[in-house]
């Protein structure tokens, strides 16, 4: 009697045990980031960021050593061709050309007399000869100083604006030390560095769309310089976009995004989808993941073509308007349901 007892409690608790247990709920959706596929309509989608920089800078510099007297410009300020910008203390350059005018006098002087000596043939050649020997020396000499008279005015070479002073009033310039320098901002170049790997697909003539956030427009960049030797650390090639300035809106130093554009002719119009979204099977093929209507995700087989900054080219395999895969892929297996 004990015994059956024992066994119908045991019976009543594993009963009870069991009623307890819930059922097991099923897997949670993986979640994943994906990405509608769409026609390539050559765009790059890589956005670089490049640095406005002046079409020219010109330093500007005294010839002569002097003591900055006046300076007529400031930063930031237009100045034209021909424009006097400083002065530098002009006392010794005057008494220098007040002697050199002093003996110009003078040489004519005796030229004027001797000359009469000269036609009377009273005046030996070779003392003529030095005589005119000696005006010819005072001339070149009064040219050296109204010269260096001159050369206590700075005025710009160039038409442009003030970039930088370097020299201010009361300092000492020294011969070839700039004072200022002018840039041309007419056009400007927008210096981009593009790495090696990318640096095929761009060309002179290739179309860029160039945005600065800091006055908030956009410009078609012209044709671009390529440079040839690559940055040692960071394996890039330094590129410079020439840019049209109406207005000077653009300023050297201002930050800008890039976004390069392929020519009509190398646009293909095949669909498009991220390099990172498309993996390799065991035997070689390439596939993506896609995520069908109900949520699965499903391996696809794909064939790729050209590779345009981060996205690659799908000749076969997927169709415009499916949905891929980008982040998250490690996750999945065939039939995976996932969110995004």
């Amino acid at each position: 009697m004990r015994k059956t007892l024992f066994i119908a409690l045991g019976c009543g608790l594993l009963a009870i045990g069991c009623s307890d247990r819930k059922a097991p709920k099923d897997k949670a959706p993986t979640r994943v980031k994906t990405e509608v596929v769409t026609l390539a309509t050559g765009e790059n989608g890589q956005t670089y960021v490049g640095i406005v920089e002046e079409r020219e800078a010109t330093a500007v510099s005294f010839t002569n050593m002097g003591t900055v007297k006046r300076m007529l410009v400031s930063e930031g300020q237009t100045v034209s061709r021909g424009q006097l910008i400083a002065e530098i203390d002009d006392t010794q350059a005057r008494n220098l050309l007040s002697g050199a005018e002093a003996q110009m006098a003078q040489a004519n002087d005796a030229l004027e007399r001797y000359k009469m000596l000269h036609d009377a043939g009273s005046l030996p050649e070779v003392t003529w000869v030095e005589i005119q020997s000696k005006v010819a020396q005072a001339k070149s000499q009064l040219e050296v100083a109204r010269k260096n008279l001159a050369d206590c005015r700075l005025v710009a070479p160039v038409s442009g604006i003030i970039g930088k002073k370097m020299t201010g009033v009361g300092e000492t310039a020294l011969p070839s030390q700039a004072v200022v320098n002018i840039l041309d901002i007419s056009t400007v170049k927008v210096k981009v560095a593009i790495p090696e790997a990318e640096i095929s697909s761009i060309n002179s003539n290739t179309s860029s769309i160039i945005k600065v956030e800091a006055i908030g427009r956009s410009f078609e960049g012209g044709r671009i310089e390529k440079g040839v030797v690559a940055d040692a650390l960071t394996h890039t090639y330094d590129l410079h976009i020439n840019v049209a300035n109406n207005g000077r809106l653009l300023l050297p130093g201002m930050v800008a995004s890039v976004q390069f554009v392929a020519a009509p002719q190398q646009q293909t119009g095949q669909l498009s989808v991220p390099v990172t979204a498309v993996q390799r099977k065991v035997d070689g093929s390439l596939f993506v993941w896609t995520v069908s209507n109900d949520g699965a995700a499903h391996r696809t087989t794909v064939t790729i073509g050209e590779t345009t900054g981060n996205h690659v080219t799908v000749s076969t395999g997927i169709s415009d308007g499916d949905r891929v895969v980008t982040e998250g892929y490690q996750k999945l297996s065939e039939g995976t349901k996932v969110v995004f």
